[in-house]
């Protein structure tokens, strides 16, 4: 391969190694149980499917679409952040409709990335937080993972010792792989310090749906988060249509316009009927939210119970669809090399914590993605996994 210059800014990607392990097991007729991937299982709901199905007969629904996502979409996210976080949202221009978070994520970063800029993201946490930033010419600066005044005390020495000094703060919570959540103190918090130091606040609340204590708050309800904060959301997790990808930008206008223009050089949107289907689904939030929430909540209890009872002591999450499971002291902290035993000798796949940043290492991510019925299963494969 060719050794182009934005390739060779990016690591070897280590999940590709328990994906071929995983096919090689599956292709020798194994039966892999895969919690490596957050890739939701979930059939998308009958009356989503239906609205798509109504309106793909529609011959001129076939035709190019718009690129910012069209008006009843926008309108639609406007009305659910209205509903669930109390914020008001102008749809023409504090709202876009994007091909997923995380395409939209990595289009925000090329609209205001010069190379050589400096940009603040968790560690671990979501590659495209990173890789968005580093395949646009930018440097990044490591924060903690977990929401606290370490955040902010690291925050300020990278402000005190980058040069150039930082242009954005990447945030994530419900978190994903750790699962943390932040308060609105910590957002009160974060809102000061990018004020303070001029600088952007890029916020993932793609798993703002699925929790199982107090629903989590987003950034834009804090006072003047708007000057400073875009939010990303996503319909693939409350609703289950990850295939379906269709996201949103949401918040301060100067970066929603910024993401506006470079994805009319780019794309021409979601087909039509999946956009309009997106709004039905938008529109049921909370119905749909509840099914989810009750769903993952059933298959975390099952998990932590028999993964327990089988030797391995799974924290419980407070959100998301993951759990971040400290790796038994046993086997030492080499999340990679814990992932392929447990896949050599228990026929389960995870994902190695150093995947998500080498401050990952020490624990692997579970994902809530099979039935209780498989997770059992798995847990089967855990317990012959440990003793080994």
């Amino acid at each position: 391969m060719h050794d182009f210059h934005a390739l060779r800014r990016l690591p070897p990607y280590v999940f590709s190694e328990v994906n071929k392990m995983k096919a090689a097991a599956r292709k020798a007729g194994r039966d892999v149980i895969d919690l490596g991937m957050g890739n939701p299982d979930l059939p998308t709901p009958d009356f989503i499917v239906d609205k798509l199905c109504d309106v793909v007969s529609d011959p001129k629904t076939h035709r190019y679409s718009a690129s910012k996502g069209i008006p009843g979409l926008r309108a639609a996210q406007a009305r659910y952040y209205q509903r669930r976080f109390d914020v008001k949202l102008d749809p023409e221009t504090q709202v876009v409709a994007t091909l997923g978070s995380k395409e939209g994520f990595a289009n925000m970063a090329s609209a205001i990335t010069a190379p050589g800029d400096v940009i603040l993201a968790p560690n671990p946490s979501y590659p495209i937080h990173a890789f968005g930033f580093i395949m646009a010419g930018g440097v990044m600066r490591a924060l903690p993972a977990a929401p606290t005044e370490e955040v902010f005390r690291e925050a300020e020495k990278a402000v005190k010792y980058s040069v150039p000094k930082p242009i954005a703060m990447v945030l994530n919570y419900p978190a994903n792989p750790t699962a943390y959540v932040a308060s609105r103190d910590f957002y009160r918090e974060a809102v000061r310090f990018a004020k303070k130091h001029e600088l952007f606040i890029l916020s993932d609340l793609a798993y703002a749906e699925i929790y199982f204590g107090e629903p989590p708050c987003s950034i834009l309800e804090i006072d003047g988060a708007m000057d400073v904060a875009v939010e990303f959301t996503s319909v693939s997790k409350t609703f289950s249509m990850p295939g379906w990808r269709i996201g949103f930008a949401v918040g301060n206008e100067t970066l929603i316009a910024a993401l506006t223009r470079i994805k009319s050089y780019l794309d021409y949107g979601a087909f039509t009927p999946i956009q309009v289907a997106a709004i039905a689904a938008l529109d049921h939030s909370e119905e749909c939210g509840q099914q989810v929430r009750e769903v993952y909540r059933k298959r975390l209890d099952v998990l932590i119970d028999t993964f327990g009872r089988a030797g391995w002591t799974i924290p419980r999450p407070d959100a998301s669809m993951f759990a971040w499971a400290p790796i038994p002291e046993v086997f030492g902290s080499d999340s990679l090399e814990f992932s392929k035993h447990l896949l050599e000798a228990g026929d389960v796949a995870v994902s190695p914590g150093v995947g998500f940043g080498e401050r990952g290492e020490g624990f692997v991510r579970v994902a809530l993605v099979e039935n209780e019925q498989r997770i059992r299963q798995a847990a089967k494969g855990v317990a012959k996994a440990l003793s080994q």
